[in-house]
């Protein structure tokens, strides 16, 4: 499986391209341009503004549907729900095409529900290829997502931890910071360690 990884630039999340699918449109979308004849959907893995901040502009360019899961299609139209006043924004107000749901499947991968920083952060799973798209629920670098943001839970968000650590994970590629190709189960471990530390 080829994931091409677009960097966040600033405060801004990544953005992935997997075949036709984009996940995440906070980049601009002269970054996206080169893909945009593939791409017929993109996957926001949850509602904050660095992730969706070009999500109109490039659905329109690439004529995409939009997938987001249920509980965090607010914030599309929220601004509160988006965090988008953070950002001197506001939030796209648009509507998803699609609903994701736990156990949906979008392309190769299988969605998988990861409550606590939002109350819809999903990743995506590969478990053919071991490839995770975590948002901001994990990171590479072994840390995980704030949980202070209206909708967020430190509960929910260890409980969703625990679930990504019973997978085989080879890569794991973010919301934020360098992806990895081997060994994103370890860096899944850490950040339950982390957790279960007290961090945070």
């Amino acid at each position: 499986m080829q994931v091409r990884w677009i960097p966040g630039e600033s405060i801004f999340a990544n953005s992935y391209v997997i075949g036709n699918i984009l996940v995440d449109a906070g980049v601009m979308p002269m970054a996206v341009a080169p893909y945009k004849e593939a791409i017929d959907t993109i996957v926001l893995t949850h509602c904050h503004y660095d992730h969706i901040a070009h999500v109109k502009e490039i659905a329109h360019m690439c004529k995409a549907k939009i997938a987001i899961h249920k509980a965090d299609a607010r914030g599309l139209v929220e601004d509160l729900h988006s965090l988008s006043m953070n950002f001197g924004a506001r939030s796209p107000g648009i509507a998803p095409d699609i609903t994701l749901a736990e156990g949906d499947t979008i392309g190769d991968f299988q969605v998988i529900h990861t409550p606590g920083h939002t109350p819809g952060c999903i990743c995506l799973y590969s478990e053919k290829d071991r490839v995770l798209i975590s948002g901001d629920t994990v990171f590479a670098d072994g840390y995980f997502g704030r949980y202070d943001f209206p909708g967020g839970s430190r509960t929910e968000l260890a409980r969703s931890l625990d679930r990504l650590a019973a997978l085989e994970v080879e890569g794991l590629y973010a919301g934020h910071g360098e992806p990895t190709e081997q060994g994103g189960s370890r860096c899944i471990a850490a950040a339950v360690g982390l957790m279960k530390s007290g961090y945070g």
